[in-house]
């Protein structure tokens, strides 16, 4: 069997729903009911929601989780390369096979009836992982939290709120405040939730769900503070310290997603050796990814490639907080973004840090802005600025007068996904 076989399944779902999203739970609860709820049969869940880090804080997580010998499922989406990234039973990826049938297993149980292609795949994945024993269940938001498809467990071990920033509007509401009730909407009666740095508005919406639940919150700057101090991660609890490694990935931003992910492992009961682990060990595509084989790496033998799918105004910062504590070098952009995002926010802060941006179109995206457009919004915020027809002639039209700069491939998860399926 090969992977063109779940592709097709893939595909006849896409069309069960004429929107892509389409937020509200009713055809998620149908579908669960009429699979036996599997989702009431998953190992303990822990669920994470918010705008920026979801993924990075779950890396984490597992990492340490599986140092400390436990089986981990994971559920986390998009998919950079191939869905079955996605699903991950008991610390492997779904395999093709087991994937094809949950997938149609779930489309025979739906009948037909309309269901947009992240709910169904979603309930695909909790079926699966309801299906392979493992200690626990590492649950990723898609979007928002509310009416997400992930928000169907009614008794999670943990819930976890990473920092909400503007992003989905048309989905998630105008403000600050609208975005964090949709956030916070993953809070259980109970269930204790750890809770990333957060702009005032939003904590406090937080805070209003939380004790309206009797949930007990573990927040950034009360229960758990993080920093680095002389080149080590400093954790502190009502325990006491923690002096810890940086984590492997790179970022200031990654230093605040490791206390999260530390303050869920300790609130846990998990040790040392399981944080570090977590900061150490974890590995997550596409979030200042140093590329260092295959095809691009080819024609730029000389040059320094990194990949980033962040796509928001907080993740433009925290890109260009990451570029601030790597050794100086004239450093190229190459950007490729959504027609839904906001693209401004998102490039201003990088311009300081950048000799020249080209921008490219996002292959096979239907929502791409062109390279013309995004090159349009480049020239607004000063950039020096130039059209490619792909990633790869922007890289040799940028080395063919600078051979040893460093390139930044970025403006998007679907662009960076572009780059690592072709890339190898």
């Amino acid at each position: 069997m090969t992977a063109q076989n779940s592709d097709v399944i893939l595909d006849r779902l896409m069309s069960l729903h004429p929107k892509i999203i389409d937020l509200v739970l009713d055809r998620v609860w149908r579908l669960l009911d009429a699979l036996d709820h599997p989702e009431r049969k998953l190992p303990p869940v822990i669920h994470i929601a918010g705008t920026n880090g979801k993924g990075s804080t779950q890396a984490m997580i597992r990492a340490g989780l599986e140092a400390a010998g436990k089986n981990v499922h994971a559920y986390t989406s998009p998919h950079l390369a191939r869905f079955h990234e996605r699903i991950r039973l008991a610390g492997e990826l779904i395999s093709e096979p087991d994937l094809m049938d949950v997938l149609e297993e779930c489309e025979r149980a739906n009948g037909g009836e309309p269901i947009t292609y992240f709910e169904i795949t979603t309930v695909a994945g909790i079926l699966a992982m309801s299906r392979v024993p493992a200690d626990y269940t590492l649950l990723e938001v898609g979007l928002g939290g509310r009416l997400d498809a992930t928000n169907v467990i009614e008794a999670p071990e943990l819930s976890i709120i990473t920092p909400i920033s503007i992003d989905h509007t048309q989905f998630l509401g105008e403000t600050l405040t609208a975005i964090a009730g949709e956030k916070a909407g993953i809070i259980k009666r109970g269930v204790p939730c750890v809770v990333g740095p957060q702009p005032d508005e939003a904590l406090d919406v937080i805070e209003a769900t939380a004790a309206r639940l009797g949930a007990p919150l573990l927040r950034y700057g009360q229960e758990w503070h993080v920093w680095e101090e002389r080149g080590r991660l400093i954790f502190q609890d009502e325990t006491g310290l923690r002096d810890l490694p940086l984590p492997r990935l790179l970022g200031h931003h990654q230093i605040i997603n490791a206390g999260a992910a530390i303050a869920a492992l300790r609130h846990m009961g998990y040790g040392d050796d399981a944080l570090e682990a977590a900061l150490t060990d974890a590995y997550w595509p596409a979030r200042m990814q140093r590329l260092k084989t295959g095809p691009l790496i080819d024609a730029a033998p000389k040059a320094e490639l990194w990949l980033d799918g962040g796509h928001n105004p907080a993740a433009g910062i925290a890109l260009a907080e990451a570029l601030d504590r790597l050794p100086k070098r004239p450093t190229y952009m190459i950007c490729g973004m959504l027609s839904t995002k906001d693209v401004s926010g998102y490039l201003r802060p990088l311009k300081s840090h950048t000799e020249q941006l080209i921008a490219v179109s996002i292959p096979d995206s239907q929502a791409t802005l062109s390279a013309h457009e995004t090159a349009e919004f480049a020239r607004a915020e000063g950039f020096d600025t130039f059209e490619a027809d792909s990633v790869l002639s922007a890289i040799q039209g940028i080395v063919a007068d600078h051979p040893e700069a460093r390139i930044l491939i970025c403006g998007s998860l679907y662009l960076a996904g572009h780059v690592l399926q072709t890339n190898g």
